[in-house]
């Protein structure tokens, strides 16, 4: 297997994140060879619904049903926690032809073991390991993927609109990659999505705080019908303007990891 690439999205919510990243989706399986995983790692469990694909079984259940056992159980109910985790983790893998998907699901604080965590860490990652592209849907501030997902990631792709919150949600990550509180990073860019007009004054916004302008994705009256009707955005036309632009995106973003 070649050098695996780890691209991460992440951005306030409302901006469209999610489409973007089922519409991103799209553009790595028909475009990228290779295994490729799709991670929804924000709690809010949207993604699903945009690539149709269903999350019966996530990390999170599997984590307290876990969590109950280790409360409950005897040193030897630990030690064959410790050998079933990893085929439980492996259950919550929806895998088909095109591609792979992990749902994250809500990571509850109470009850929390470290030994529990490293299990689940170490299985995720053992799963990850085996494809060549991973895409992660982040929550806003990175904390999933900080938490349990993974520690490296090759591009990390920030989404906003042109609302003054999406902007400063861009800002506090950005911070937050500099101080080294979320995984190591090759590339960060900003992508203005959902674009109506010029967005000159993003752009002059991004280069005052130092972040790379990957591009823009415009508003697509076709994109909004199929997320109203719940139809997945992986059925969207090839030649779709808005899929175009992230395939343009993903193209910068990719040139300037290298």
């Amino acid at each position: 297997m070649s050098e695996q690439r780890v691209i991460a999205v992440c951005g306030k919510g409302g901006v469209g994140k999610t489409a973007f990243t089922a519409m991103l989706t799209k553009v790595l399986m028909d475009e990228v060879p290779g295994k490729l995983l799709v991670v929804d790692a924000d709690p809010a469990l949207g993604l699903n619904y945009a690539i149709g694909r269903e999350s019966e079984v996530t990390i999170g259940s599997i984590r307290e049903m876990v969590l109950e056992k280790a409360e409950k159980g005897t040193k030897k109910d630990l030690e064959e926690l410790a050998d079933s985790v990893e085929y439980l983790t492996a259950q919550a893998l929806d895998e088909n032809e095109k591609f792979s998907f992990l749902a994250m699901g809500r990571m509850n604080t109470i009850g929390c073991f470290c030994s529990v965590n490293d299990l689940l860490k170490g299985a995720i990652e053992n799963i990850m390991h085996s494809f060549d592209v991973v895409l992660i849907d982040g929550e806003a501030g990175l904390e999933q993927i900080n938490r349990q997902v993974i520690e490296k990631i090759d591009t990390l792709i920030l989404v906003t609109d042109t609302s003054f919150r999406g902007l400063q949600t861009v800002r506090h990550i950005k911070k937050m990659v500099d101080e080294g509180l979320v995984p190591a990073c090759k590339n960060l860019g900003v992508v203005f999505n959902r674009a109506q007009s010029d967005v000159t004054s993003l752009k002059e916004f991004a280069e005052k705080e130092h972040i790379n302008v990957i591009g823009s994705v415009p508003y697509d009256k076709q994109v909004e019908e199929f997320d109203l009707a719940g139809r997945p955005l992986l059925e969207l036309p090839d030649d779709n303007k808005a899929v175009l632009a992230v395939k343009d995106c993903l193209k910068r973003a990719e040139e300037a990891v290298r």
